[in-house]
């Protein structure tokens, strides 16, 4: 049983991190945010070519970090991969050790940095679900037996903000019958909001809350126009735009506000996943102003 598993079924609050690994084979940023967050995360998420722009294949990247003493959580979409290659993938993944994979749909290619790619989405979100809880019990999405069986913690993701909420909570209900352990959620930052989602849902699996610092105004209002589900109230937004062009005060009021934010969220949820974006440095501050 890996870390995550035993902090899913021990730990009150469990936090998670992510990682975006490079266009490219360096891999010595990524290998820095680790080390740097090792002591405050109980695994990092490792996207897969996150918003459809290409990257190194997280299951490699996961493999590497093991190595190093980090677990990693890699992410797998329905988007570029048919059933057959997800199968697959799940398989090669659990052959180099890695136990924790969450799944998605994934971001459209067309949006990303090679929109002439073809999508696949063979399966949707729940399909993906079944397919990795059919590994784990010792057969393919089709019956095969298997020569050798998997044991994957699988998650899925939520998204607490959705227009349509009652089809939100349905979609997490199907997740969880088709095997998801936990969740991971859009990023939050209306608590009460959230908490009352979290009274309606009545999950019986673990939410791990996203958190995403606000680095700016811009970056605020782009987050609230563009990315379904997050809604940053004004009065977060203003908090910012009161610090005017101080980056030190933008950055320590950002702060401030997600640290606030995972306090609350303590008494809602049984964890938070942490997406730092570039802000990995700022990371132990809001967890340790958080459990103050």
């Amino acid at each position: 049983m890996g870390r995550l598993a035993e902090a899913l079924k021990a730990s009150p609050f469990v936090i998670t991190g992510e990682l975006t690994p490079p266009k490219g084979t360096d891999l010595g940023d990524l290998f820095t945010k680790a080390e740097l967050l090792r002591e405050h995360v109980t695994a990092f998420n490792l996207t897969e070519s996150h918003a459809a722009r290409m990257a190194m294949d997280p299951v490699a990247v996961g493999h590497l970090l093991i190595d190093r003493g980090v677990e990693p959580i890699v992410q797998m979409t329905s988007r570029d991969k048919n059933r057959l290659a997800i199968q697959a993938s799940i398989l090669g993944a659990a052959a180099l050790g890695i136990s924790n994979i969450v799944f998605m749909g994934g971001d459209p290619p067309k949006n990303g940095d090679h929109p002439d790619a073809k999508p696949v989405f063979d399966l949707f979100a729940s399909q993906l679900l079944e397919a990795a809880s059919a590994l784990n019990a010792g057969n393919d999405l089709t019956g095969n037996p298997l020569k050798g069986v998997p044991q994957l913690t699988i998650g899925a993701v939520a998204n607490p903000g959705a227009n349509d909420i009652d089809t939100e909570i349905d979609n997490m209900k199907r997740k969880a019958d088709a095997g998801a352990e936990f969740f991971q959620t859009q990023a939050v930052y209306d608590t009460e909001a959230f908490g009352r989602f979290m009274d309606r849902a009545k999950p019986d699996k673990t939410v791990l809350a996203g958190i995403i610092p606000i680095k700016s105004v811009k970056m605020a209002r782009y987050m609230n126009d563009r990315i379904p589900g997050v809604d940053i109230p004004q009065q977060l937004i203003d908090r910012i735009d009161s610090a005017g062009d101080d980056q030190a005060q933008i950055t320590e009021i950002s702060i401030e506000i997600a640290s606030t934010t995972v306090r609350a969220l303590r008494s809602m949820t049984g964890g938070v996943h942490v997406m730092a974006i570039g802000w990995e440095d700022k990371v132990p501050a809001i967890l340790d102003r958080s459990s103050a």
